[in-house]
């Protein structure tokens, strides 16, 4: 046999193992980076896990306290309203417990804090009636979505344990 085919035989040996070792390293880069896309991912789904469950027990406290009225509704539906939408892993809430997001709806223009103080006396007593009005109006409705979402949250709370 002529040596320069052996010389091209063992060039093409020594080309062909390069090529296996440079292949299996890209596997195994790719095997490590499908990982750490695994483990970024956990890590993100517990962080929202904790965060919702963090506001369910917010939203809990608040659902328990306007139950016992201890807190009026209108104050209530405003505080969970924003709670609810500010969930990671829950959507479509407004409808699951439309009259806590209607009753929010019909008074979030309404002034509050500091802005009410500003408030003449007259204006400010017809906006009190004008959320009076509407608490009155969809009491019986929010009595009913806040036991619905009294069980909803502790469901929710379950299966979200930190």
């Amino acid at each position: 046999m002529d040596t320069n085919w052996l010389y091209a035989i063992v060039v093409a040996v020594i080309i062909i193992v390069a090529l296996s070792f440079y292949a299996a390293k890209l596997l195994r880069q790719l095997v490590n980076q499908k990982k750490a896309q695994q483990q970024a991912e956990l890590a993100r789904q517990q962080g929202l896990a904790l965060h919702d469950h963090k506001v369910l027990s917010s939203v809990h406290i608040i659902t328990r306290a306007m139950k016992e009225e201890q807190c009026d509704f209108s104050e209530g539906c405003w505080r969970l309203s924003v709670l609810l939408t500010s969930l990671k892993m829950s959507s479509d809430l407004d409808l699951q417990f439309p009259a806590i997001f209607e009753l929010y709806n019909k008074i979030k223009h309404l002034s509050i804090l500091d802005d009410r103080k500003e408030l003449t006396k007259p204006i400010r007593m017809k906006q009190d009636y004008q959320r009076m009005t509407v608490e009155a109006q969809l009491h019986g409705k929010i009595v009913k979505d806040l036991d619905l979402l009294q069980q909803y949250t502790i469901e929710r709370m379950s299966i979200l344990k930190p």
